[in-house]
């Protein structure tokens, strides 16, 4: 399973769930006509999603089958949408990156220095590039962006679920 996204909230009273997802398109999630709901305390189970629909750049909605009051979307709240890494398309052989962008969610970030900058918790598109949010790891758990590209991203360790960047602890 790969995780796609998290449930955040109900949404209205009718049943739906606002989710952040951590695809790559906002609207990927949407392409999979049934997710994974679970979390480390929840087990996973499998749900056929009814409809889905982009609330801005960030956030989605969804009306899962069976679930058709805020009572009933609240059940979800914090739970962890996952795809079956099978149904997902084949990542590209050509030396471009061999992971989806969920694989790198709670990846620890350090600097080059390493100096620990923090935990990532999401990315979002720019019309330049791709970006990168981490959560720091002090008592205010401030976000700090980080450019997606080349010249920052130094390395990325799925085994040891490290980033490396190119990046100041105050920038």
């Amino acid at each position: 399973m790969i995780v796609m996204g998290h449930v955040t909230d109900p949404f209205g009273i009718l049943g739906w769930i606002k989710i952040t997802p951590y695809t790559e398109h906002i609207d990927g999630l949407l392409d999979y006509p049934t997710w994974w709901l679970g979390n480390k305390n929840e087990p996973w189970r499998e749900i056929d999603v009814v409809s889905g629909k982009i609330i801005n750049e960030k956030t989605l909605k969804a009306k899962l089958k069976g679930c058709d009051d805020r009572t009933q979307a609240s059940q979800f709240k914090g739970m962890q949408i996952a795809i079956p890494r099978d149904q997902l398309p084949e990542l590209p052989q050509n030396g471009k990156s061999g992971y989806y962008w969920s694989d790198l969610i709670g990846a620890e970030v350090v600097n080059l220095h390493n100096d620990r900058i923090g935990t990532v918790i999401g990315f979002f598109e720019t019309g330049a590039n791709d970006v990168i949010r981490v959560q720091s790891p002090d008592q205010n758990k401030s976000e700090t962006l980080i450019p997606f590209v080349e010249q920052i991203i130094v390395t990325v360790d799925l085994k040891s679920s490290r980033i490396i960047v190119d990046w100041g602890l105050n920038y």
